[in-house]
């Protein structure tokens, strides 16, 4: 079955703040979301993947098989160029199990010896759609923009208070919903899904675009 023909997918996610986003991009498309965990999904396995597409395949994997029902997940990381691309696919443990606040302020201080010009950074985010046969289509988002020296605004999620985005001149904390989600980097893919959704006659691929 196309996955256009299923009107409720799994959240292989429980993350709020991904999931506010997802349900307000899905929901002009008749689309529901269901959190995985109230479908009787078992616990995932660990994220040790090395890349975003290796994380997002296998909760995507997971949720679908049991659950039964085609499943939505997301891996997303923020990738600072000081640091050679950290924290990248580490960015939600980054600094171990602590708070977003923390995690920020634990960012910062690796960065604290870095002048404004060089604090260049992108976010990336991978999603995968998966099948209960194993089918599977994943896209990816990416925006670019610059780590302040202090968190601004109080909207959003994880990096999002020290993100300064350069399509919109201000942090993605700053943003509202709309017009975070037209430039960032999960907005992004999100788009590129919605668009292959829009073809008459998507079927799954496996190929990460």
């Amino acid at each position: 079955m196309s996955p256009t023909q299923q009107r409720t997918w799994l959240l292989a996610s429980g993350n709020a703040g991904k999931a506010r986003e997802f349900e307000a991009a899905l929901a002009g498309r008749g689309i529901t979301l269901g959190l995985a965990r109230d479908a009787g999904v078992p616990q995932f396995p660990p994220e040790n993947g090395t890349t975003y597409e290796e994380n997002a395949l296998m909760k995507a994997g997971h949720a679908a098989l049991h659950g039964g029902q085609v499943a939505l997940a997301d891996d997303s990381g923020l990738e600072v160029d000081a640091l050679d691309g950290a924290p990248g696919v580490h960015s939600a443990r980054f600094g171990g199990a602590i708070g977003d606040g923390e995690r920020i302020a634990h960012l910062l201080q690796h960065l604290r010896r870095v002048p404004d010009g060089e604090r260049g950074a992108r976010f990336v985010a991978v999603l995968v759609l998966a099948s209960p046969d194993g089918d599977v289509h994943a896209v990816r988002g990416e925006c670019r923009g610059r780590i302040l020296q202090g968190p601004r605004g109080d909207g959003g999620h994880g990096y999002d208070p020290v993100f300064y985005s350069d399509d919109l001149g201000m942090t993605f904390a700053e943003a509202d919903m709309s017009a975070k989600q037209r430039v960032s980097h999960r907005g992004r893919a999100l788009a590129a899904l919605l668009a292959w959704l829009d073809d008459a006659g998507a079927g799954f691929g496996r190929t990460v675009r």
